[in-house]
């Protein structure tokens, strides 16, 4: 099913207003989600609505929470959630977290009591927009194996960098595992097979039937699994939340909260030299990466974020393409 951007964005609105949750609060989830559809993020796009309407209605999202933030020192924020959408929670951090960091040069901030957030990539482009450098990372619940291992541990524990240019922004945003588990969820959704290289069976073998899938495989073996470590160090364990296996379950007990911590960190290149000499030094590699001789069967080399970028704007002309149920869903 093709549908426009607008179109789909009143769908989501709707959904949401529906349930109770204030058109303000719908819009700014919508926002994000379709973010991610529009890049063929389908993973981390609209197909989710109906998981974070389950669990707001039993209970697991705060429907009306209270944000509340705290100064830590010169330029640390600690922001609570109160357990509401992680995608408004996110929104609303990385607004005071730019705001510092214009003020002091560079901000961290810790988030607590969230939930799932989307796609980081729509958080660092706040960042981006207003010329600074930004690093985020988000814990997930437990569904990577950990290299060498048969059981999983880890979540898909994504990490993203944004970087302001003269043109369109370097987004580097990645799931430490090969992908994340939405995308696997997308393809049963849609009745195709996987890659092997994404996902195991019960018995730890790989896998090309997304409904065999029990766990995720780490991105690059030890490399993915060392990196999955350092996101629930960073926006677990210092958040004070729950990490690895002992966090709560995307897909089951909705009538939880579910606690989350993310981290953020925005520098203003400022504070080191000139801004219009860093984005031009920037623009300048990715026109340098470019100009690469492409290899065999390849088009050219793009810098990363670059094809979701192209992507984007292609799919804001022609409409957004769902599969059916989740276009039913939406539209009942």
């Amino acid at each position: 099913m093709n549908i426009s951007v607008q179109a789909l964005k009143e769908l989501v609105v709707n959904k949401f207003t529906a349930e109770g949750i204030h058109t303000k609060t719908a819009a700014q989830v919508a926002d994000v989600l379709i973010y991610a559809d529009l890049r063929g993020v389908s993973s981390h796009g609209v197909m989710r609505v109906q998981h974070y309407i389950t669990r707001l209605k039993a209970g697991g999202i705060t429907k009306q929470p209270n944000f509340s933030c705290e100064r830590r020192g010169t330029n640390h924020l600690l922001f609570k959630g109160n357990n509401g959408f992680g995608h408004v929670i996110c929104q609303e951090a990385m607004d005071e977290t730019i705001r510092i960091a214009k003020e002091h040069g560079s901000c961290t901030t810790i988030i607590q009591e969230s939930s799932h957030c989307g796609a980081l990539g729509y958080f660092l482009e706040q960042a981006t927009n207003e010329n600074l450098i930004a690093i985020m990372c988000a814990q997930t619940d437990s569904a990577v194996v950990p290299f060498g291992g048969k059981e999983p541990y880890f979540g898909t524990n994504p990490i993203a960098f944004g970087f302001p240019t003269n043109d369109k922004p370097i987004i580097l945003d990645m799931a430490t595992s090969n992908v994340a588990l939405g995308k696997i969820l997308y393809a049963r959704e849609k009745g195709d097979t996987i890659p092997d290289t994404w996902g195991v069976d019960v018995q730890g073998a790989p896998t090309t039937d997304p409904h065999q899938v029990k766990s995720l495989t780490p991105f690059g073996g030890p490399k993915g699994y060392g990196m999955a470590l350092v996101v629930d160090v960073l926006s677990g364990i210092l958040a004070s939340a729950a990490f690895g296996p002992h966090i709560s379950k995307m897909y089951g007990d909705y009538e939880q909260k579910r606690n989350l911590g993310q981290y953020m960190y925005v520098i203003d290149p400022q504070i080191f030299g000139d801004l219009e000499q860093f984005k031009a030094s920037i623009s300048q590699m990715a026109q340098e990466l470019h100009d690469v001789p492409p290899a065999p069967n390849f088009e050219q080399v793009f810098v990363p974020g670059e094809l979701e970028q192209k992507r984007s704007e292609e799919t804001m002309e022609r409409g957004i393409d769902l599969p059916e149920p989740v276009y039913q869903y939406l539209n009942s």
